[in-house]
């Protein structure tokens, strides 16, 4: 990161910092982003940015998936054998069709 002091009309001087993109290897968004904030790698404030955009399109939080579907599955799983829902009556009256 590069620290200059940006003269003003006014007098005076601000002082910026820019930061430069850390060029990276292809890498896991989460892995970077804990990475950063372990402080293992330095990025700049557009990369952690980008890299919090994309890690939601490939880590799902649990909350996301829904409480109830979570409880239909397991529900299902424990219900493989003995206690698994019955198959529809046929129907044998109209041969077979709906009426």
């Amino acid at each position: 990161m590069a620290v200059e002091l940006e003269p003003q009309g006014h007098g005076g001087a601000l002082k910026r910092s820019r930061s430069e993109p850390v060029p990276m290897a292809d890498r896991d968004m989460l892995q970077l982003l804990q990475d950063v904030a372990l402080g293992k790698v330095e990025a700049s404030s557009l990369q952690v940015r980008a890299a919090i955009a994309a890690v939601q399109y490939t880590h799902t939080k649990k909350g996301d998936g829904g409480k109830k579907e979570e409880a239909a599955g397991r529900a299902k799983q424990a219900a493989g054998g003995r206690f698994a829902a019955a198959a529809p009556p046929k129907l044998v009256a109209s041969g077979g069709k709906k009426v």
